[in-house]
């Protein structure tokens, strides 16, 4: 295995970390919620009410953050090996395990684990293996 150096960015992935783990503080903090994102969309498509503005703006916010900084550097170029049908199909799986999980990677992943929930830990293990496996199967196997 060997390392791009020339795409390698430990700095700004530090800095993204360090963004993701406060802001699931603050919100954890601010909410007494995690935060998931599989969690706050599935609360769009269920809407109880009174619980629904603080989550269209986290999905407006998503959308808008990187529209915002688009407008301070320019946006790095996105290469997507797969066709629509790909696509759409690792979309529904990654749906379905959301659902069997009970969560998703920024959940468990960020939110339980911090949080030591053995269940978040056995989830994260799970998905992580797994896409470790997929693409070793896609990519080396099926090639």
């Amino acid at each position: 295995m060997t390392i791009d150096w020339t795409h390698f960015t430990p700095w700004m992935s530090l800095a993204g970390g360090l963004l993701l783990g406060v802001a699931a503080a603050l919100f954890i903090l601010l909410n007494g919620r995690v935060l998931g994102v599989s969690g706050i969309v599935a609360g769009l498509l269920r809407p109880r009410r009174g619980d629904t503005s603080w989550r269209w703006a986290f999905v407006l916010g998503l959308l808008a953050a990187p529209a915002v900084y688009a407008g301070l550097a320019p946006l790095p170029e996105a290469r997507i090996d797969a066709s629509w049908g790909v696509l759409v199909i690792a979309g529904l799986l990654v749906g379905v395990g959301t659902r069997y999980g009970a969560g998703c990677t920024s959940g468990h992943g960020v939110c339980g684990l911090s949080r030591l929930s053995p269940r978040s830990l056995v989830a994260t293990l799970a998905f992580m293996g797994t896409g470790f496996l997929t693409v070793y199967v896609v990519r080396h196997l099926f090639a």
